[in-house]
């Protein structure tokens, strides 16, 4: 088969432009269909034919998710995290129009670590000299750039690893306040900085803190029930999980 061959998508049948082939591993896929995987799923080329096509099924059963979805607190500035803390769950999107855009939507109980991660990048700023020379300052003065990330680990089949960016454009500064011999300052205590630092720690800390919860309710659901004797009927038991003897139905006070 030559390079310039006719390839017909795997998943819908429909054939596939010069430039919109992409390759899976035993197959091809369209750029329509790739559109349709999650966000944060990146073994595309890695996947079988039959493994996107069951990505696509949960991917459409994921509407139904998010149309159920009632946002009762949002995280974050541009990308956000939503949380439906009434039904345990949430998701991370931009989207204006969440029906469109089928965001994932993850159990609390999904979360297996969040933190936030931040890159900076700087370059040395310099004078010339008497000479027309470039050199540096003494102490060296630099022009700072700063990005803010926010990773959610996960245990979800699709991924393990939610990324994204808190901050829309980059965080630009530089260690450099007053005239030519004021001392330099610390970038990292300006206020944009302290503002997408706040914002990522609030994030970290809400979903460290709904895991640890879940958690400990799973635990509490499932550890096993002490017998207690029922004050009504004098019977041994174990109640049940509305707190009845199942004797007499009447609710024990534990």
């Amino acid at each position: 088969m030559g390079l310039f061959d006719k390839k017909y998508c795997d998943i819908c049948g429909e054939k596939i432009g010069l430039f919109g082939n992409r390759k899976l591993q035993n197959g091809n896929l369209c750029k329509n269909c790739a559109a349709k995987l999650s966000p944060w799923f990146s073994e595309r080329r890695q996947s079988t034919v039959e493994e996107i096509k069951e990505q696509l099924d949960y991917r459409e059963e994921n509407r139904n998710a998010v149309a159920a979805f009632h946002t009762t607190r949002a995280l974050g500035d541009n990308t956000k995290v939503l949380l439906d803390e009434d039904a345990g769950k949430f998701m991370v999107t931009s989207a204006r129009n969440l029906i469109e855009a089928n965001p994932d939507v993850l159990d609390f109980s999904q979360v297996t670590g969040c933190r936030v991660d931040v890159d900076e990048s700087r370059s040395e700023l310099k004078r010339k000299d008497s000479e027309g020379n470039e050199v540096s300052y003494n102490p060296p003065r630099y022009e700072y750039s700063y990005d803010f990330y926010v990773i959610i680990s996960v245990n979800h089949p699709y991924f393990d690893e939610m990324r994204f960016k808190l901050n829309s454009s980059s965080v630009e500064m530089n260690n450099v306040a007053g005239g030519p011999f004021a001392k330099p300052v610390d970038p990292r205590k300006s206020i944009d900085y302290l503002e997408y630092e706040k914002l990522g720690k609030e994030i970290s800390d809400a979903l460290t803190k709904i895991r640890s919860t879940v958690r400990e309710n799973i635990a509490a659901a499932n550890a096993p029930r002490a017998s207690v004797k029922c004050p009504y009927c004098g019977a041994v038991v174990v109640p049940d999980s509305t707190g009845k003897c199942e004797f007499c139905g009447s609710v024990i006070a534990i």
